[in-house]
């Protein structure tokens, strides 16, 4: 584990095949969408060399690198909102609303006790360290702990504590995790970007045209036709509750930090699923997003082979 966005104390294995990284971004319940990718890779039998993993990302790429991106998926398939609210452990006095015990038992049944060390490709989870703002790249120990870590959402996760840091959600500070790909030195790197497809996101608006117009007033209520605020942290009538206020201004972080990271470290490709249909928190509609996440990659297949086939090992 390594405090700052710099290359790793100690290497990991090493894979010499040709291949690509997968910079595996957040973005909650779109994320299943990776699972997608991933099929549509294996698939087309493009080497993965290594993963880098923010938030579900983190996720969806240990699981897949542990050999249990099946169960993950069954598991995904099978979520119902009344499966969902079964998972929510509340934890009124904590420092979240969830503690997050129930979903990290059911990720252990199946994966067990697993290090991040011991997997045959390297794997990199990002989180935050919430008192110092560094970005934490964990590289080692448990591999259900540093899944954990980087999606602990702040105010709906409890932070989770490793190695006397204590750690929230990666998307703070890198949600699309391209530069620590780099920082392993990877040829070719591919990022899978969760909200390239939102837009209308990032409009700056006057103070003389504060006052919504009709496209303004139509486009709010397209967002919310399309599920954003709705779910397990829904808003109430027209009001959105505290957990949605709090998901959605997560969403906007994540999109201008993305921006700004991707500008200035662009991935070699990108594959961006049409997710923007999905509320952060409909975690339910997982055949949705893994049939985006597999359409997007599949888009793209004869390039992503030439990327992978361009590098010599």
């Amino acid at each position: 584990m390594t405090d700052t966005p710099t290359a790793p104390a100690a290497p990991l294995q090493q894979d010499t095949r040709r291949g690509i990284a997968l910079a595996l971004g957040g973005g909650a319940a779109r994320g299943w969408s990776h699972i997608g990718v991933i099929r549509a890779l294996d698939e087309a039998k493009i080497p993965i060399k290594m993963i880098a993993g923010t938030s579900i990302g983190a996720m969806v790429g240990g699981c897949y690198l542990a050999g249990k991106l099946d169960e993950l998926e069954d598991f995904a398939r099978n979520l119902t909102p009344r499966r969902i609210i079964g998972f929510l452990d509340l934890s009124l006095r904590g420092s979240g609303l969830i503690s997050g015990v129930k979903l990290a038992e059911r990720m252990e049944h199946h994966i067990g006790l697993v290090r991040i060390e011991d997997l045959d490709r390297p794997l990199v989870c990002v989180a935050t360290e919430i008192s110092t703002g560094h970005e934490i790249w964990l590289t080692q120990g448990p591999l259900i702990d540093a899944m954990r870590a980087s999606y602990a959402l702040p105010g709906i996760f409890e932070p989770v504590k490793l190695n006397g840091r204590t750690l929230v959600d990666g998307a703070l500070v890198n949600p699309v995790p391209v530069p620590v790909c780099r920082a392993f030195e990877a040829d070719a790197v591919v990022a899978v970007n969760l909200s390239s497809d939102i837009y209308g996101r990032g409009t700056v608006v006057r103070d003389g045209h504060s006052q919504p117009s009709d496209k303004g007033k139509a486009f709010s209520n397209d967002l919310a036709d399309h599920g954003i605020g709705k779910g397990p942290f829904a808003r109430v009538g027209k009001a959105m509750g505290i957990s949605g206020v709090m998901v959605e201004a997560y969403n906007i972080i994540q999109d201008r930090i993305a921006r700004s990271r991707l500008a200035g470290d662009p991935p070699d490709m990108s594959i961006i699923p049409a997710v923007s249909s999905i509320g952060l928190a409909e975690f339910h509609r997982a055949d949705e997003a893994i049939e985006a996440g597999y359409r997007a990659a599949q888009f793209e297949i004869d390039r992503l082979l030439e990327l992978a086939n361009s590098h010599p090992a």
